[in-house]
């Protein structure tokens, strides 16, 4: 596999990963938080929330799946080369795992606190509803002949979309409401400095690996990413890619990135 070439590279690569994965793992707490203390969700847009999760399902399954399924890995190194190194790390299952958990919660929130006359679109439920029933009959496609790589490579795409769309209902809401009581602003600066680090990471590897800077990082969440091509940089040993869909290690049995999305 793939090794580093220079050291300070590395380090400058690990540090900017843990900033991202730092930064993408408390971006969900003040939402949480701040529901909390008002006791009440009116404000938060629940399309965004259901989009959001669905987002974050795609991307745990895209890193669970390449993480630990053998299986996947091999197709993976005779796509791309056995000195590729895999775009998913411990950190980024840890953090997509996270992500859902924390999503699921503030889904909970909406059912038990004052929402007033919110409500889910239609739009959004026909959204979530395709976004399933496509990754469905994906599932049966690649069953057929084990295309598993494929099938996963089609979670993270849509895991991208998912990215590029789900702020969309919050924005409109603010602008109609020319208000953002209810929507906590922590969780914009947060997911905004992720990404920016994140991509910070991708310039680091591409130069260090003397790659061209082609795709962005799988889990941008304030941006659209992409993931399974040639090319593409993720979070570190301990740091996460989130809308970057994997990270790499400082070492052999590490991981280097390569994506389709979109964090």
């Amino acid at each position: 596999m793939a090794s580093w070439n220079s050291t300070p590279m590395e380090v400058t690569y690990e540090v900017l990963g843990w900033i991202a994965f730092v930064s993408w793992s408390i971006s969900f707490c003040p939402q949480v938080i701040l529901n909390f203390r008002r006791n009440s969700v009116v404000g938060l847009n629940f399309d965004f929330v259901i989009l959001n999760l669905t987002k974050h399902s795609s991307y745990l399954i895209y890193n669970a799946t390449l993480y630990f399924s053998s299986a996947v890995q091999k197709q993976y190194f005779h796509k791309y080369g056995s000195k590729q190194m895999i775009p998913v790390a411990a950190n980024d299952v840890a953090f997509s795992s996270h992500a859902v958990l924390l999503t699921a919660l503030v889904l909970i929130q909406i059912a038990i606190y004052e929402r007033g006359n919110q409500k889910v679109s239609k739009i959004s439920i026909g959204i979530v509803v395709a976004v399933w029933l496509s990754a469905a009959v994906c599932f049966f496609i690649a069953l057929s002949n084990h295309s598993w790589l494929w099938l996963i490579c089609v979670f993270n795409l849509i895991q991208v979309c998912m990215t590029a769309i789900k702020y969309i209902p919050q924005a409109i809401m603010n602008f109609m409401w020319k208000s953002t009581d209810g929507y906590s602003i922590g969780n914009i600066l947060l997911d905004f400095t992720g990404g920016l680090t994140n991509y910070a990471q991708m310039a680091v590897q591409s130069i260090d690996q003397h790659l061209d800077i082609v795709q962005p990082p799988v889990h941008v969440s304030t941006f659209p990413t992409v993931s399974c091509q040639e090319s593409t940089a993720n979070s570190p040993n301990g740091s996460t890619s989130e809308e970057r869909t994997g990270a790499m290690g400082k070492s052999p049995d590490h991981h280097h990135p390569v994506q389709p999305e979109v964090v």
